[in-house]
């Protein structure tokens, strides 16, 4: 049973970690995909997303839509977003929308029958109720859903009200994903993010009387002022509302791609071994109150469709993070939304109005993408792995691609040496498992198998610290 499949986590003591992390902190791909979005290229254009996407005829679909707005600025945030007041910036957005999600549906053909739906932005409550019932009809006239398709959507508990997720409900919606990050007033002033936990506890009893089957939380630890007492408490409460999945992601600093987090004091930000600590204490606390540790990051419990996944090898990472859906071609649809098909990944211009100059031009907003090679689908098929279910398998290999993984990696036992030396990997004659230890350095892990890693140049930095 691989680590990403099991019902427990023996958690590592911070002092047998603390010679490691010197090793393993540096900066490096989270491998939302593979090869990673810094390796794609502008040659990847529209006509070679066309031809892409005839190729993902009656095949099963995953529907991502970006809506990037915010009427004010969280300072951790480094998604693409815009901050704007003037919501009537959206009935445009969602023309061009719509305008799009009929292209590329034209582009794809025959059947479309969409098994996953999610939202996420920006803040998609910026939306209103009837602009809301638009965004379902839009997707669902060109991308008809499937009965039992799971239907979710990001929300800002701030601004978002209970006529919206009835509106959300009446369409399919069955699960919500709540920005919640940190309950610490102080943690909360620093980000500029002001969120009382009675607005959490208000949407999070809302979803559920109108039928959300899954309630979901996203945290995040390393932000600014946390210590591992202060994300007690925050997991105290969040413990309290039980939330089916609980997503906890590493602060990414990159200041290069957001400004605005420049403003943090470095003395305010944890340290990497402080990280660390807040990670396994908050790994602790929610195995104790009965959730399951996956992938990265995320957190279940037991009877939640991603545990189900985990245990029956169905789950997924893409750039929605860990999925239930294995095997389906995603289809991006707004302002830099990412397209991920079976052989290749598209990304839509990044600025709004970019993005609906192209579109109202009658083309497909592609800014860059990458057509997968031979070597690139056999390493995307070993990261995936390895992120999903916790093991390097020669076996599986072989099955899946007729031939022997040391032919694709020669002297992989040679490369793999140092992590099993330094207990991240265990070793079962050619096959390989993360440890406990492994999958708190899981992106170390799988950069082994990166082809295109290089050292960056000072001045131009890619990838946020692997701790």
């Amino acid at each position: 049973m691989t680590q990403a499949q099991s019902d427990s986590f023996e958690i590592p003591d911070l002092e047998s970690l603390r010679r490691l992390i010197p090793k393993y902190e540096r900066p490096g791909p989270r491998y939302t995909s593979y090869p990673t979005a810094p390796v794609w290229n502008e040659e990847f254009g529209e006509d070679s997303f066309r031809e892409a996407l005839g190729r993902a005829q009656n095949r099963p679909l995953s529907l991502y839509i970006h809506i990037p707005f915010c009427e004010r600025l969280c300072s951790f945030c480094a998604c693409n977003r815009e901050i704007n007041r003037d919501h009537s910036i959206a009935g445009p957005y969602l023309d061009a929308l719509e305008l799009e999600a009929e292209r590329i549906a034209e582009a794809i053909g025959g059947e479309r029958r969409c098994i996953q739906l999610a939202v996420g932005g920006g803040t998609p409550t910026y939306l209103s109720v009837p602009e809301l019932a638009r965004m379902c009809r839009i997707a669902d006239a060109h991308f008809p859903p499937h009965p039992d398709a799971e239907r979710s959507i990001e929300i800002d508990p701030r601004v978002t009200t209970r006529e919206q997720l009835s509106v959300l409900a009446e369409h399919g919606f069955n699960r919500v994903s709540l920005g919640v990050q940190d309950m610490s007033p102080k943690v909360q002033r620093a980000i500029n993010r002001v969120q009382p936990a009675e607005q959490t506890e208000r949407v999070t009893r809302e979803a559920r009387e109108l039928g959300f089957r899954s309630v979901n939380f996203d945290l995040i630890y390393g932000l600014p002022f946390q210590t591992r007492e202060s994300f007690d408490d925050t997991l105290n409460q969040v413990i309290d509302m039980r939330p089916d999945r609980i997503a906890l992601y590493s602060y990414a600093h990159v200041t290069w791609i957001s400004k605005q987090q420049r403003g943090f004091e470095k003395k305010d930000l944890p340290s990497a071994e402080r990280k660390l600590e807040i990670f396994l204490h908050a790994n602790k606390r929610l195995s104790q109150a009965g959730y399951l540790f996956f992938g990265l990051d995320h957190f279940a419990l037991p009877e939640d469709e991603l545990s189900l996944a985990a245990r029956t090898g169905d789950l997924r990472r893409n750039f929605m993070g860990y999925t239930t859906k294995a095997s389906v071609d995603l289809i991006g649809l707004g302002a830099s939304a990412i397209s991920e098909l079976r052989d290749s990944y598209a990304q839509s211009f990044r600025r709004r109005t970019e993005w609906e100059e192209r579109i109202r031009a009658g083309r497909l907003a592609t800014m860059r993408g990458w057509s997968l090679s031979e070597d690139d689908l056999r390493r995307k098929w070993l990261i995936q792995r390895l992120m999903c279910q916790g093991e390097i398998s020669t076996a599986a290999y072989e099955d899946a691609f007729g031939e022997p993984l040391s032919a694709r990696i020669p002297s992989l036992a040679e490369k793999l040496a140092p992590l099993v030396e330094d207990g991240l990997l265990a070793a079962s004659g050619e096959d390989y498992e993360l440890t406990p230890t492994g999958r708190l350095f899981l992106r170390p892990v799988a950069m082994t198998f990166d082809a295109y890693l290089s050292e960056p140049e000072p001045s131009r930095p890619m990838f946020s610290s692997t701790l």
